[in-house]
């Protein structure tokens, strides 16, 4: 099993920035691809961002030069850095990584953004 341990999240106002962090463990088996997912009340998960072991990243159109996702293989640990954020950016923060085939996900972090 692998376990992920989100931080980060809260409430900015609309322009301002956030980082979240997320630090897989457990049985890891060589981690493929990180990233993170987002749910607004109402609305089904959608991608935000998500980065390969290689470094090749993929970003939803809606953040796309507002975000920026890094990861330290070395720490199995993926960041998303959040800046010039939207009231639309609110929503929870689920971080999903690929270890040995298999998806799994953190708890979630909620993000608000005040307008």
């Amino acid at each position: 099993q692998v376990q992920l341990m989100e931080s980060g999240g809260g409430l900015v106002q609309a322009g301002g920035s956030l980082g979240l962090s997320c630090a897989a463990s457990g049985s890891i088996n060589s981690i493929n691809v990180m990233g993170w997912y987002r749910q607004a009340p109402g609305k089904q998960r959608e991608l935000v961002a998500r980065i390969t072991s290689s470094g090749s990243t993929t970003y939803a159109d809606s953040v796309k030069v507002r975000f920026t996702i890094s990861r330290d293989n070395a720490k199995n640990t993926v960041y998303l850095q959040m800046n010039s954020l939207k009231p639309e950016d609110t929503a929870v923060y689920y971080c999903n990584v690929l270890s040995g085939g298999r998806p799994y996900w953190g708890q979630g972090t909620q993000v608000t953004v005040s307008s």
